[in-house]
C-alpha cells in the first residue's frame, strides 16, 4: 500500500533531522577559497600558533580535516578572525601539500611514526664533543632521518674546549657533510651563531640534538628577540608556557626570509619507518651500482651489487662504509 498519493503535499512528509542539529547532512566540503594563508610555529595541546601577514594568530584545526595532524613548518589556511588580537581564535581549513618531513619513531619497533617538522630544507644536527659525550650512533639515526626526509644535514659540533672534533670529523669526512665546530666561549659570545648562520641563507633549518649539547643556546643566539615575542604572545592567549621545551618551536632569522626551528632534545630516535630505498638517494655516486642488487636488496648481503660497483673503482670504499653504517643503525641502540 502506497502512503502518498502521486501528488504530495510536502507539508505531509516527515522528515528525519540530523541528530546533531536540523542542517542536512552533506559530504560537500566548503572550498575555502577566501581563506589567508599561514604558516605554523608551534602547537601546543591543539592550539596552533600561526603567522598570517606578519601576525601572530591563535588557531585550532577544522573538524572537516578529520585526523590529519597540522605540525610546525606546516603552510596553511585559515579562516575566521585573523587579527591576532587577545582571545581571538582562527580556524585551520586547509594544510598545504609538504615539500619535505622529519619523521622518527619511538623505536625501532615502533610502527606509529611521529612527523616533527614539515617542510624544511635543512638538518642541523647539534652534538657537544665532551660533557656530553657525543652519541655517534644517535647522530647517524639523525642523519637517515635526514636523508629519507628530503632534508641537507649540517652538522654542529659544540665544546671543542673541552675535546677535539678530529675523530668525530674522521668519521663523517666521507659523507661531504659541512660542520661547524665552535667552543664554549662563541657559543656565549655569539660568535658561534655568527658562524652557523652563514649555512642557513635561503633555508629553513631544523635543528636537533641531545639534552645538554647546547643546541637551544645556539638557537636563541640567532634568534633571542623572536623567541621572546613570540613565546610572550603565547603565554598571554593560552596562559600555557611549556613550547621551549615540549614543542618544536619555528623562528625567523631577522631582516631574512630564513627560518630556524628548535624542537625539543632528544633521548632516542626510532627508525621503524625507514625504507632503505631512499637512504641510497643520498649516495648518489652509489646508486647507479644499485641497478644489479636484488630485489629488496639491504644493501649489506652477499648478493648486493654495490661490492662489484666499488671493486670496479665507481667510488669511495669509504662511502659504502658509510652508506652500511648508517643503515644499520636500525638494528643498534642510541648508547651502543
Amino acid at each position: 500500500m502506497r502512503r502518498y498519493g502521486k501528488h504530495t503535499d510536502e507539508d505531509d512528509i516527515r522528515s528525519r533531522p540530523n541528530r546533531k542539529g536540523n542542517r542536512p547532512r552533506t559530504h560537500i566540503r566548503p572550498k575555502h577559497e577566501d581563506a589567508a594563508g599561514g604558516m605554523v610555529l608551534t602547537v601546543d595541546r591543539g592550539r596552533l600558533t600561526c603567522l598570517v601577514d606578519g601576525r601572530i594568530v591563535m588557531a585550532m584545526k577544522a573538524r572537516e580535516l578529520g585526523r590529519k595532524a597540522a605540525i610546525v613548518g606546516d603552510r596553511v589556511a585559515l579562516v575566521g578572525d585573523l587579527s591576532g588580537k587577545k582571545d581571538t581564535l582562527a580556524r585551520i581549513v586547509r594544510i598545504e601539500e609538504r615539500s619535505s618531513v622529519l619523521r622518527r619513531t619511538a623505536d625501532d619497533d615502533d610502527p606509529y611514526e611521529r612527523v616533527v617538522v614539515a617542510n624544511a630544507d635543512q638538518l642541523a644536527v647539534v652534538t657537544a664533543l665532551a660533557d656530553p659525550e657525543p652519541r655517534p650512533r644517535l647522530i647517524d639515526r639523525c642523519l637517515v632521518a635526514a636523508f629519507d626526509g628530503g632534508l641537507t644535514p649540517l652538522l654542529v659540533m659544540t665544546k671543542s674546549d673541552l675535546a677535539s672534533a678530529d675523530e668525530l670529523l674522521e668519521l663523517y669526512g666521507h659523507l661531504d657533510i659541512p660542520y661547524v665546530v665552535t667552543s664554549r666561549e662563541e657559543l656565549e659570545s655569539g660568535d658561534a651563531a655568527d658562524r652557523v648562520r652563514e649555512h642557513l641563507t635561503g633555508r629553513i633549518t631544523a635543528f636537533v640534538g641531545h639534552s645538554g649539547v647546547g643546541k637551544t643556546t645556539l638557537v636563541n643566539a640567532l634568534v633571542p628577540e623572536e623567541r621572546r615575542r613570540l613565546t610572550g604572545h603565547v603565554n598571554a592567549v593560552t596562559g600555557r608556557g611549556r613550547h621551549t621545551t615540549t614543542s618544536a618551536l619555528a623562528l625567523p632569522l631577522a631582516d631574512t626570509d630564513d627560518w630556524v626551528i628548535d624542537t625539543p632534545g632528544v633521548r632516542s630516535f626510532g627508525l621503524a619507518h625507514i625504507d632503505p630505498a631512499r637512504v641510497i638517494h643520498a649516495f648518489p655516486d652509489l646508486e647507479p651500482g644499485t641497478e644489479g642488487c636484488p630485489r629488496a636488496c639491504s644493501h649489506d648481503e652477499p648478493d648486493c651489487a654495490l661490492d662489484a660497483w666499488v671493486a670496479e673503482g665507481h667510488a669511495d670504499p669509504a662511502r659504502l662504509y658509510s652508506l652500511r653504517r648508517l643503515l644499520a643503525t636500525r638494528e643498534r641502540r642510541d648508547g651502543d
